[in-house]
């Protein structure tokens, strides 16, 4: 599962820099928008079936690939 997160993060962010900083702000980066994250949400629900809804997370909740991780194996 984890690879697959990545994978999906890393072409969200068209950015490798994400497998190898994971504690990286995606926003602050600029990596990552609004659209990139419900396209994230999306992805993880069509690849993984794992639904999260946006309204159920902040956007500090999911800045970093680690903690876009814990939350998505915390769902699991």
């Amino acid at each position: 599962m984890r690879e697959t997160i990545l994978d999906i993060l890393e072409e969200i962010c068209e950015d490798s820099v994400v497998r190898r900083e994971l504690d990286l702000d995606l926003f602050a980066a600029d990596l990552m928008d609004s659209l990139g994250f419900a396209e994230l949400l999306v992805s993880i629900e069509d690849q993984l079936g794992i639904v999260i809804a946006p309204s159920e997370v902040e956007r500090e909740d999911v800045s970093t690939p680690n903690k876009i991780l814990a939350l998505v194996e915390s769902r699991s």
